[in-house]
């Protein structure tokens, strides 16, 4: 080990994000890390400079998701830390790796609630993996080290790492630590064994993906197994590219309102095997497929993290190991007889096919389901589609198929505001890449700011705002549980085209069908980030149904 020459806590810092391979950081500055600015002056780290904290968060989250490797965000101290704790929450229900620095009050003015002091570690201690403060600057290759192995191991979320403003301004002469590779928990042999015997055994076995962890290379071997034991395979919320949707065993997508021969044949399986995903409440319709805590199907989970193994549903065989062990583990596995299912997987991709083809007639001029459709065709099969949350999203799960691994940018935690910020560090990342963000109205403006962010670094990302002027999700509620009592969702909209324009971008309105393909294309060839402003009657509110207001407000 070779101790470096005297350095400030934040070259020190700066340094270890080197080692450990960080490409690039999100931040929104401040005072309380300058330090740490001024040692990515002269760092090899991009620095994408956001407008606000939540924003820089979930790019950090995104990035996570991309790689695999942890996103790093660095925000001030007090509201900075507080603003990001979205990208926090997104991580942590996501199971992505993620850093969030945030610069801390002098150690000196600790306890006495100096300007935006926070305690971190009382703050985050529930909404991270693991939460820290560095007190000296000789610990930050130490500290620095095990965030970024609790980020990636075992099922991987976010640590937060506080750092008081004299520590990084203080020296000291220390190594830097060796770059951080996750421990990888492999299946064993008997396992292996034990999952062969009971597919054997079954009748209507199916397998469910999800989590994190994943691979391109896992999820061509999990799809290569699907086809030996003619299984079909379906996806957990928001995990849809972790299979291609054109894949003769795909059976669909475990979201909001789910195809009912999906929840049929889940119901209806004997043998479950569940690689790398919790079923957690929307995969599982609310708690409702599999009975808890023992299934009336045989479950087999597969997941990194030993506290995940029966912390809801009790399996008949918990495997401890990441996806891509067990993927690799199952390559050799092959029937051992006759398969009792044959054909199955076929059905189920007809079925997935069906329920996914054709949109349905909205109500208005805008029929967003026919847009859906035509950007499925349009799309190139690498393109990353990003989104937030709300009943806008219901069309792209239903209607947009997946074909490349991490093509898909959307929060399981269900987080709004989520699709631009996400879309703009996936075009940072992938500038070759075409990156189509939607938003509903009240989505897009809570992180909308981030705009600007991709028009200061040149990221011609596609915005599409879905835009019936209300929080509509909430409005759909609101009318079941309390008809005729509409209060706090309606929403009075800018120009959004005008938006993007003012911040230097491309913007066109489409308030019908047949303008919106030649706008799209017009936006793809602008070079420049564009939105397009796409009006929607306030009726088309769901994918499955019409909205029919009890009164107009």
């Amino acid at each position: 080990m070779t101790i470096r020459n005297t350095r400030t806590g934040g070259q020190i810092l700066i340094d270890q994000l080197v080692a450990q391979g960080v490409e690039r950081v999100t931040c929104v500055p401040g005072e309380s890390y300058l330090a740490a600015l001024d040692a990515l002056h002269d760092s090899p780290i991009d620095v994408v400079i956001c407008r606000a904290e939540g924003g820089a968060a979930m790019m950090a989250e995104a990035y996570g998701k991309l790689t695999g490797r942890p996103g790093v965000c660095f925000v001030t101290r007090g509201p900075g830390a507080t603003n990001a704790s979205h990208g926090v929450h997104i991580a942590m229900q996501d199971s992505t790796p993620m850093i969030l620095f945030v610069g801390q009050v002098d150690t000196g003015m600790r306890e006495r609630e100096a300007f935006q002091e926070l305690d971190y570690k009382a703050v985050f201690g529930t909404l991270a993996k693991w939460a820290v403060e560095i007190d000296r600057p000789d610990r930050i290759p130490e500290l620095v080290a095990r965030a970024f192995r609790v980020a990636m191991q075992g099922r991987p979320g976010p640590v937060v790492i506080a750092l008081p403003e004299n520590m990084l301004t203080e020296t000291a002469a220390v190594a830097d630590a060796m770059r951080v590779e996750p421990a990888v928990s492999w299946p064993a042999p008997a396992d292996i064994e034990r999952v062969g015997a009971m597919l054997a055994s079954a009748k209507a076995p199916l397998v469910i993906l999800g989590g994190s962890r994943w691979t391109d290379e896992a999820t061509k071997s999990i799809a290569r197994f699907a086809e030996r034991f003619d299984l079909p395979v379906a996806t957990s919320f928001r995990r849809a590219s972790l299979i291609d949707a054109d894949h003769s065993h795909y059976a669909g997508d475990l979201g909001i309102g789910p195809s009912p021969s999906l929840k049929d044949r889940i119901t209806k399986a004997d043998v479950i095997l569940l690689i790398g995903g919790r079923m957690s409440e929307m995969p599982s319709s609310s708690y409702t497929l599999l009975d808890i805590p023992t299934p009336q199907q045989k479950l087999i989970h597969v997941h990194p993290g030993s506290e995940e193994l029966g912390r809801v549903y009790q399996p008949a065989l918990a495997i401890q190991a990441t996806p891509g062990a067990f993927a690799a583990a199952v390559e050799t596995l092959k029937p051992a007889g006759a398969i009792a299912w044959k054909g199955e997987a076929a059905k189920a991709h007809a079925d997935y096919l069906a329920w996914t083809d054709k949109a349905r007639e909205l109500p208005g001029t805008f029929q967003y389901g026919q847009v859906m459709t035509w950007l499925r065709d349009r799309l190139p099969k690498d393109a990353i589609v990003c989104n937030g949350a709300g009943n806008y999203a219901g069309w792209i799960h239903r209607h947009h198929r997946f074909h490349s691994f991490a093509a898909q940018l959307a929060p399981t935690s269900g987080s709004m505001g989520y699709g631009v910020p996400a879309a703009v560090l996936a075009k940072r990342q992938y500038p070759d890449r075409v990156v189509v963000a939607f938003a509903g109205d009240g989505c897009f403006l809570m992180n909308g700011q981030e705009f600007a962010t991709a028009v200061q670094y040149d990221a011609p990302l596609i915005v599409i705002v879905v835009d019936n002027s209300q929080y509509g999700t909430i409005r759909m509620h609101q009318e079941r549980d309390y008809p005729g009592r509409v209060v706090g969702t309606q929403l009075r909209n800018p120009d959004f085209a005008m938006y993007a324009k003012a911040f230097g971008g491309h913007g066109e309105r489409v308030e019908r069908t047949e303008e919106f393909a030649p706008a799209f294309e017009r936006a793809l060839a602008s070079g420049k980030p564009s939105i397009l402003h796409c009006i929607i009657d306030p009726r088309a509110i769901s994918v499955g149904k019409d909205f029919v207001p009890s009164v107009k407000a």
